[in-house]
């Protein structure tokens, strides 16, 4: 039977007492490594006639009279290490097996060699503690299996797990490859505020917070996409950053509070160069971090490749629903709802209640394929510029796959009087209880007034790599919000 978690933790406390009045430092402020474990063993027979020193966690340990071997982990790879008594001395062995444990970092000086077996492995000459574990780290073969404690605890779960090292491994590439894209594409990255005295740029309830030092409340942002904006008034062409923004709204698989989102505006630049743009891009990001176009999730497989189609929301809307949107009234949208029993407010206003239609229309919308969604009615979509063609819908485009919106962009509406008017309609409804309405932003509209150049702007998050790696959203967040937690580590959690 296995030792209990406290017997453990209070042997290692004694080991640590023990070290300290032996007079060893516990937890060194240097390492002396020459290589990483990769370069030992990629370059292992260049390597085999010199003396080395390599770092590492140990992750294994295995005693067999006059000799020890143990497996390190750096952040590299592993690597074999192996104490003969006719190496480091009878002393040296012994004091490693008494004060020693799996988890402890060790840096550990000799020659390579291979095993009988054929394995690459240090033989130490010399050892040195780097720090000490006071906690037994959870099974390599079993892992956390409580997600809660998985997710609390993620610098275990990515210490046990290698797919879960690897998918943010694969995180970072996916964004390096976001801004490798624009960076090439001649767009600059700036950083904006997160503290913001009115939350714009999106539909959603925000975090409040208060600032002592100016004794006034901000709000988390929930996009990045006004202040952005005001840098095409100051002159800047094409701009974007990559940050995190906060909504407090539901968790769900697609929903979380706290997570990146990448925005960007192009001066100039029209609808269809947008469309050209994103359908270039997505194919970059994805074929760079993936190393494939064809990527499944939800059990469909999305081909990204090739030229993507467009479909007209009007068209889809029309077509699935029978209500024509140029000619229905909201009480024709209500009955349609009532007739279904689909839950809505009756004091939702008009674009409410075309959205929540729409979230069972959109299902009709192929899974296997991204494509453009545009004509959205002018209802939907406060920042985005009317089609001049049609004035009751905006030119705003949702790439949509796997039956949910990974991305959406506009034709930016720069026209600060129909900017005023779509804010006023906004507040009108936060007036009448809807608490996601956007607020007016008085200084944006100001900036607008100096005059800011014709673009798009397009802005995708989170949500669209945890798709593409088949992953809840949570998953995708290292350290998600969670429920507070009261009760400590059980013996049932390791």
């Amino acid at each position: 039977m296995s030792e209990r978690l406290e017997d453990i933790i209070k042997h290692k406390r004694l080991k640590l007492e023990n070290l300290k009045k032996l007079g060893i430092d516990p937890y060194p402020s240097s390492a002396n490594r020459t290589h990483t474990n990769l370069e030992a063993a990629e370059n292992f027979d260049n390597l085999t006639d010199q003396q080395i020193t390599l770092v590492g966690r140990i992750r294994s340990w295995r005693a067999m009279g006059k000799l020890i071997f143990a497996h390190i982990e750096d952040g590299t790879a592993k690597i074999q290490l192996l104490f003969k008594e006719d190496g480091i001395g009878e002393e040296s062995l012994q004091f490693l097996l008494d004060n020693f444990d799996i988890g402890d970092f060790i840096e550990a000086t000799g020659t390579l060699f291979k095993t009988k077996t054929g394995e690459k492995t240090l033989q130490a000459k010399s050892y040195k503690l780097l720090a000490k574990s006071l906690l037994p780290l959870p099974s390599e073969h079993y892992g956390l299996q409580d997600e809660e404690t998985r997710l609390r605890q993620r610098y275990l779960d990515i210490l046990t797990n290698l797919e879960t090292k690897q998918l943010f491994i694969k995180q970072s590439k996916f964004w390096a490859a976001v801004r490798q894209f624009l960076a090439n594409k001649g767009f600059l990255e700036l950083q904006m505020p997160v503290l913001e005295p009115i939350p714009g740029g999106a539909e959603a309830e925000p975090f409040v917070t208060h600032h002592n030092a100016l004794d006034r409340d901000f709000y988390l942002r929930i996009s990045l996409e006004l202040p952005l904006k005001k840098m095409l008034v100051a002159g800047y062409e094409k701009v974007f950053e990559i940050g995190r923004v906060f909504r407090n709204e539901g968790i769900d698989t697609e929903h979380l509070q706290d997570y990146t989102q990448m925005e960007f505006y192009w001066a100039y630049a029209d609808f269809e160069q947008l469309m050209n743009f994103l359908q270039e891009m997505y194919q970059y990001v994805i074929q760079e971090t993936f190393g494939t176009l064809q990527i499944t999730s939800r059990g469909i497989t999305c081909d990204w490749s090739g030229k993507w189609q467009k479909v007209s929301y009007l068209d889809l809307f029309n077509k699935q629903t029978g209500l024509d949107l140029s000619g229905a009234s909201d009480n024709d949208l209500k009955k349609y709802l009532d007739k279904r029993n689909t839950p809505y407010d009756p004091s939702a206003h008009r674009g409410k209640l075309i959205d929540t239609i729409f979230k069972s229309v959109r299902s009709s919308i192929p899974l296997d394929k991204p494509v453009f969604l545009i004509d959205q009615p002018t209802e939907l979509e406060p920042l985005a510029k009317k089609d001049p063609k049609n004035p009751k819908v905006v030119q705003r485009v949702q790439i949509i796959a796997y039956g949910t919106e990974l991305g959406k962009g506009f034709g930016e509406l720069n026209d600060p009087i129909d900017q005023k008017t779509r804010f006023e309609e906004q507040m009108q409804r936060r007036e009448a209880g809807d608490k996601e309405a956007q607020r007016i932003d008085y200084d944006y509209l100001e900036a607008m007034e100096y005059g800011m150049p014709p673009a798009a702007g397009f802005g995708l998050s989170q949500r669209l790599f945890a798709f593409l790696a088949d992953k809840p959203i949570r998953e995708t967040v290292i350290f998600p919000p969670m429920k507070s937690e009261n009760s400590k580590q059980t013996n049932e959690k390791i």
